[in-house]
């Protein structure tokens, strides 16, 4: 650990590893908004009502929910890298299943297994990105927000290209199927370079496979120290999913909390206004399905600059403040919307969905994630991340569940005030939580040789006498 938080930057195997396990984040949003680009289209060609498109859409949401801990759970216990390649594996199958469905219920099938990839990916890859990211660099995990929104505009920018090729209301089964071609790419070279997390191994005890792993990734001879001269790992979690159980005590309790929140909102907020921005701009600027899908676009690109501005306003503002911040901004852009979206001029039809997905990228988009990766101690940081991952795709289950709903029931503007409600109390949670791993004197990883939970403090006292 020492030694990678001293490295200058993040470069050779080390940086070659750190932009695979983003590519897998940029897979898991192409897979997702591979539905979105296409949702219009696939509407019409297969007759769904507002009840399916609504199943459908968040299905692979609800799938995530259960498959976030799995994920997690088998990348604390067996490692980093095996679970991500399966990942890619059942995206290949989920794309697949869906492209050539002949109805609904393949379509669904296939969503399933794209929900399952994504529930595992995400967990484990944003715990990969921290041990290898120097303890100096801890807000450049934020760049998988940046990564987020290019996969969606990639996506956007496909379904004018398939348009044009004059596909027909077919031109949702070209979006899905590429998303296929894209996990068998990802899957043939993270098999390839991929390397197991020199920490996670360390602290599971296995100082061999770290002194093996730090060798393969720096190109340097390293040894593992003999049996007699091993520091004690202090406070090592060592009961396999029961460690769960650990992120909802002591000081990580409010961590808990505080990234929990910053998930939930931020991927309720996404889910149910950014996700359907190509149905939105539809709305806004008419059924012409290339005007619209640009419009999309457009709100789109605001969020690749705030993605990767997020890593710099992050490193200034602290996780916690930029979160907290973000909420406010996106609050006031859903108030607008919701008052005005029918009259506002083409001008600010434009401008306030860009300033919504712009705030949102820069601040609680990206922090969610982050606050979660940064917060715990290696052993117990894919486990976290599963969990808190499972809270946030509750709430993007939820946005893609209700927003359709809303919508149909209510009109587009009453949807926007009340969903304004979300990012307003978030706002308040992260101004009341204080913990920010940007601002701790310590990492988890080297603050466990305090005593962290009550049950902890006679073996920490019989160690420091």
């Amino acid at each position: 650990m020492s030694y990678i938080d001293a490295r200058p930057r993040i470069a050779g195997r080390a940086g070659l590893i750190w932009w695979l396990a983003l590519s897998g984040l940029f897979l898991d949003a192409f897979s997702n908004s591979a539905l979105s680009a296409g949702l219009g289209p696939m509407t019409k060609d297969l007759e769904l009502s507002a009840m399916q498109v609504a199943l459908l859409t968040s299905l692979a949401s609800w799938v995530a929910i259960v498959f976030n801990p799995i994920g997690g759970w088998l990348a604390d216990k067996y490692g980093r890298i095996p679970p991500l390649v399966i990942a890619k594996l059942l995206a290949l199958i989920g794309a697949g299943l869906a492209a050539f469905a002949p109805g609904f219920e393949m379509v669904l099938i296939g969503r399933f297994f794209v929900g399952a990839a994504y529930g595992i990916d995400f967990a484990i890859a944003m715990a990969l990105l921290a041990e290898f990211t120097p303890a100096r660099f801890k807000s450049r995990l934020n760049t998988w927000q940046g990564v987020w929104y290019t996969a969606v505009s990639s996506n956007l920018i496909l379904a004018i290209m398939f348009y044009n090729m004059d596909v027909g209301p077919a031109i949702w089964r070209y979006s899905v199927g590429t998303a296929g071609i894209v996990a068998l790419a990802l899957f043939v070279v993270q098999l390839r370079y991929l390397v197991e997390s020199p920490t996670w191994a360390a602290r599971k005890g296995q100082l061999e496979r770290a002194a093996l792993s730090m060798t393969k990734i720096y190109k340097e001879p390293f040894v593992a120290a003999s049996t007699e001269d091993r520091a004690p790992i202090l406070n090592q979690a060592t009961k396999g999913f029961a460690n769960v159980a650990l992120i909802f005590r002591g000081i990580y309790l409010p961590r808990t909390i505080l990234a929990g929140t910053v998930q939930m909102a931020q991927s309720i907020q996404y889910f149910a206004v950014g996700w359907y921005l190509p149905i939105i701009s539809l709305t806004l600027f008419g059924q012409d399905f290339v005007v619209a899908t640009i419009g999309a676009l457009v709100f789109n690109l605001f969020g690749v600059v705030g993605g990767f501005m997020s890593p710099k306003i992050g490193k200034y503002f602290g996780l916690r403040k930029a979160s907290a911040i973000g909420f406010g901004a996106v609050f006031i852009m859903l108030v607008i919307m919701g008052l005005s979206y029918e009259t506002m001029p083409i001008a600010l039809a434009f401008l306030v969905p860009s300033l919504f997905i712009l705030f949102h990228s820069g601040g609680p988009g990206a922090n969610g994630k982050s606050l979660s990766t940064l917060s715990f101690r290696s052993e117990l940081r894919a486990g976290a991340n599963g969990i808190i991952g499972a809270i946030g795709s509750t709430g993007a289950a939820l946005g893609l569940l209700v927003f359709p709903i809303l919508k149909e029931d209510l009109g587009l503007g009453p949807t926007f005030l009340i969903l304004s409600s979300v990012p307003l109390i978030a706002c308040i949670i992260c101004l009341v939580i204080k913990w920010d791993p940007t601002r701790a004197a310590l990492s988890p990883d080297e603050e466990t040789n305090a005593p962290q939970f009550k049950s902890d403090l006679a073996h920490h006292n019989a160690l420091v006498k």
